[in-house]
């Protein structure tokens, strides 16, 4: 009886996934990682968990935690072949979101995926997430590359992040100190950050991404500015001995219509003035006259405004004199203002007009 040769093996290279190219990532990144290393951090990457030893001197520690995207601007970056800063904006999504709660960003962990492994860009996305932890103080303290062909398709790739922080108990900020009469400060957003780009990419419908725009930059350039890192001038200020910060809003999707109302206590809403701030460029540009209703502006975009902070007036020229000397540029927004006791969510309330004139410049 005649036998047939056996078939040669199937291998995971055979299914689309390259263990060499993932080994090969591994030692790309790992001056990266190094670079990000802080106090607290022990060993290296290679485990399968990281260690991390909490900081001394808390009474009452409490860990704080964020996980968080950057959603379909990782479009933009893919078709502009552009991936060095799209890690800052997975950074600064985790790191703000828990910052408003005073915590000081500890450490951070990446997932990403992609249906084939290319090193070098790859690498690129790395260096971007490595650059976030730097700005955040946070140590990149692992992460997580996963390659699966058939599920994301072409150069397709995608990226999720979790940071880790500390705070004192009794130091957390949590809105209950705000009182009416307190003041809204806005902090300047570099852009839309990381949310809307559904929207953003609804609206330019074909457009050249290479357009320029008023303020110099090409349109494309505009809106990959990554997101800005607000930890250390929002540290400085909550170790500053002259500031009261009595809640802290890091304004998202949503806007400020939907991420003010979040620190608010019952019975008090945020009234705004549009026209107190001027609606940088590339706001300009997505609005296209009336293209986008003001209020649907309001509640997708950040329109300029990255985080808002509620403090006495008392400690406004302080705040703004302190964070300038960490280069955030801020100034007064609006007012906080008592609401009925009726149940009502706290709400903001808008004033003026988002087509106001260029007022930073």
């Amino acid at each position: 009886m005649s036998r047939r040769a056996p078939a040669s093996h199937l291998t995971y290279a055979d299914a689309g996934v390259d263990i060499a190219a993932g080994n090969a990532l591994i030692k790309q990144i790992g001056p990266l990682v190094a670079s990000t290393r802080r106090a607290g951090v022990l060993g290296g990457i290679g485990g399968f968990g990281g260690l991390f030893e909490l900081p001394a001197g808390f009474r009452e520690p409490v860990m704080v935690s964020g996980a968080d995207g950057v959603g379909t601007k990782l479009r933009l970056a893919i078709e502009l072949d552009r991936h060095e800063t799209i890690g800052i904006d997975l950074v600064a999504m985790c790191v703000n979101d828990i910052l408003v709660t005073g915590a000081e960003p500890l450490w951070f962990l990446d997932y990403y995926a992609s249906g084939h492994l290319d090193v070098a860009r790859a690498t690129d996305v790395i260096r971007g997430i490595a650059l976030g932890c730097e700005l955040a103080g946070a140590a990149l303290l692992g992460g997580e590359t996963a390659e699966m062909p058939g599920l994301y398709a072409g150069d397709d790739y995608d990226l999720a992040g979790f940071a880790v922080g500390i705070v004192e108990k009794a130091s957390i900020i949590d809105g209950s100190a705000v009182t009416a009469g307190d003041v809204i400060l806005g902090v300047a957003s570099s852009g839309p950050h990381s949310n809307g780009y559904s929207l953003i990419r609804r609206r330019i419908n074909g457009e050249n991404l290479q357009q320029t725009l008023g303020d110099g930059r090409t349109l494309g350039t505009a809106l990959l500015e990554p997101t800005r890192i607000y930890v250390r001038a929002i540290r400085a200020l909550i170790e500053h001995e002259k500031v009261s910060l009595h809640a802290m809003a890091h304004i998202t999707g949503g806007g400020l219509s939907e991420n003010l109302p979040r620190v608010l206590p019952a019975a008090h809403d945020a009234q705004i003035d549009l026209s107190s701030w001027a609606l940088p460029e590339i706001f300009h540009w997505l609005r296209d006259g009336d293209r986008i209703a003001c209020d649907e502006m309001l509640r997708t975009f950040n329109c300029g405004i990255g985080m808002a902070l509620v403090l006495p007036r008392a400690d406004v020229d302080a705040t703004i004199e302190l964070l300038a000397e960490h280069g955030e540029r801020a100034w007064p927004i609006g007012t906080i203002v008592s609401a009925p006791a009726d149940g009502a969510a706290p709400r903001v309330h808008y004033a003026g007009s988002l087509a106001s004139p260029d007022l930073l410049a």
